[in-house]
C-alpha cells in the first residue's frame, strides 16, 4: 500500500500491474542524493559568493544550499522540470533547483519559461552586506572564491579575544559601496 507521502508510486494501473496483469516497477518520486548534488552543480553560480552554497535557480533567483525544502525567499527545492504527474522522470535530465514559493506556483505546470517564473518570484533582492550576514549566520563564516576568508567574531572585534584559527585570516566585509 502507497501513501501520498510514500517516496515511491506506482506507474498506476491499481495495485502495481498493467493491462496485462503484469507487474510494473515503481518509479521513485524523489530525487536521489546523486542527482540533487549534479543538479545543484548545472545551476548557475552566484558571482563572488561560495559555489557551494549559494546559487541562481531557474528563475534567477538566489538561493542557500543550507535552505532546501524550507519557506522563505533564499529557500529552494529540487524541481521536475517534466513534473512527476504527467510522466516526468526524478533523473538529472528532469530536475532544476527552484525558490520553493516558484516551484508551489509552477504545480505541475510543464514548458513555463522563465520569464513566467521569474513572476512568482519573491521580490526582496539582497545585497551583499545582507548576504554575508546570513552566511555568517548559517555556515559560521563568509568564503568568497579567491579572498578564502572567515568573518571575526564579536568577540574578536571587541578585542577581548584572538582567534588561534591561523589557517584563515579574518576579512573585512565590504560596505555597501565598496566593490567585492
Amino acid at each position: 500500500m502507497s501513501s501520498s507521502s510514500s517516496p515511491h508510486r506506482s506507474r498506476g494501473g491499481g495495485a502495481n500491474s498493467n493491462s496485462s496483469g503484469s507487474n510494473v516497477e515503481d518509479r521513485p518520486r524523489f530525487f536521489d542524493s546523486n542527482t540533487k548534488r549534479k543538479c545543484w552543480a548545472k545551476a548557475e553560480t552566484l558571482i563572488g559568493r561560495h559555489p557551494e552554497r549559494w546559487r541562481k535557480d531557474a528563475a534567477g533567483n538566489i538561493v542557500c544550499k543550507r535552505f532546501c525544502n524550507c519557506q522563505g525567499c533564499l529557500c529552494f527545492e529540487y524541481d521536475h522540470i517534466v513534473p512527476f504527474s504527467k510522466g516526468g522522470e526524478s533523473t538529472y535530465d528532469n530536475c532544476q533547483i527552484l525558490q520553493t514559493r516558484v516551484n508551489r506556483f509552477k504545480s505541475d505546470k510543464d514548458s513555463v519559461d522563465p520569464t513566467q517564473l521569474r513572476g512568482y518570484s519573491c521580490d526582496i533582492k539582497f545585497t551583499d552586506k545582507e548576504l554575508d550576514i546570513i552566511e555568517m549566520a548559517v555556515y559560521g563564516d563568509v568564503i568568497r572564491p579567491g579572498k578564502e576568508c572567515r568573518c571575526k567574531t564579536v568577540a574578536e572585534m571587541l578585542g577581548q579575544y584572538k582567534s588561534k584559527d591561523s589557517s584563515m585570516a579574518a576579512c573585512k566585509l565590504p560596505n555597501n559601496n565598496e566593490p567585492l
